[in-house]
């Protein structure tokens, strides 16, 4: 195997003429360039050098080592430059997929930290559900994913335990660094008998006609309302929340929202209240144990944190 440091001395040689001449040059002594010389040769399986006089020559062999050395000591070190930029953060990539509400609320404040701090960092951002972003992840598709579990709930979906299962199952392999605790809000219409009210049990609800949101919000939604004694009747549903809050305010029905996804829309004519007893869902960052290690991504998780203690 021809070692980076061979081809060096090599050139040294080459350039000087002499093995105590690329001592000098490289700042070592003259056995040590000697044995390194003797090493590369036994690598390459030929002379690359002859002895004429007082000088060293390069064979057929040497000579074309040396061609090829220059390109390749160039491409090393423009590789080393480029790695420590990234490890110091001059450069770098991040990809991030995160949830419709994550993304309007969490995500802008820490990208612009990381713009602000890191400005050779880029990061792209791309929206996907759980479990869909965790696929991502797993994939190679992105570095961080902005994710949530709901308390008691399987964080990978359905067809890994379903709900019931332990909340870390499904994540064992990820490094989970949690966020913050999100509570479901209550949404009824602004003249609804309820308008006003600080709270409401879910139970109350049990008569109306309700607005349900994304597929997994809504398989969490009638399970919720199942605990509370009764099924929910769903006239309408959209992944859309500011859709949500726009069919509250309307008045053709009642909902419950993260209380991320009712700071990231201007509902109208609607009144929230908070629900009893607590429904709540987790919201975390995610990547790989490798990824982490990365500088650029443990910057980003950290701005992340900041973001969401904000």
């Amino acid at each position: 195997m021809i070692e980076a440091r061979h081809l060096r001395i090599l050139r040294a040689v080459a350039g000087t003429g002499s093995f105590s001449a690329a001592a000098r040059e490289l700042g070592c002594t003259q056995p040590a360039v000697s044995q390194q010389m003797k090493a590369l040769e036994q690598s390459a399986g030929t002379p690359l050098l002859v002895r004429a006089g007082r000088e060293m020559r390069l064979t057929q062999a040497g000579e074309a080592l040396v061609r090829h050395a220059a390109g390749i000591l160039a491409g090393l070190t423009a590789a080393e430059e480029e790695v420590a930029a990234i490890a110091g953060l001059r450069a770098g990539r991040v990809r991030l997929v995160s949830f419709p509400s994550g993304s309007s609320t969490l995500v802008p404040t820490a990208l612009a930290a990381m713009r602000a701090e890191h400005p050779g960092t880029r990061i792209s951002l791309v929206e996907a559900e759980p479990p869909r972003s965790v696929e991502m992840l797993r994939d190679g598709d992105c570095d961080v994913a902005l994710a949530f579990r709901y308390a008691g709930s399987d964080p990978a979906g359905p067809g890994s335990g379903g709900a019931g299962a332990p909340a870390a199952e499904g994540w064992e392999d990820l490094v989970v660094r949690p966020l913050l605790t999100d509570r479901l809000v209550g949404l009824v219409p602004a003249g609804h008998r309820l308008a006003g009210s600080a709270s409401v049990r879910m139970a109350e609800l049990a008569d109306e006609p309700w607005i349900a949101g994304c597929p997994r919000c809504r398989r969490h939604l009638v399970e919720v309302c199942e605990d509370a004694g009764f099924t929910p009747r769903i006239d309408f549903a959209t992944d859309d929340y500011p859709a949500v809050a726009g069919l509250v305010g309307a008045g053709l029905g009642v909902a419950v929202l993260p209380e991320l996804a009712v700071e990231s829309v201007r509902a109208k004519g609607v009144s929230t209240l908070a629900v009893e007893p607590a429904v709540e869902r987790e919201v975390v960052a995610l990547t790989l144990p490798d990824l982490a290690r990365v500088p650029a991504v443990a910057a980003t998780l950290a701005e992340l944190e900041r973001a969401a203690a904000r």
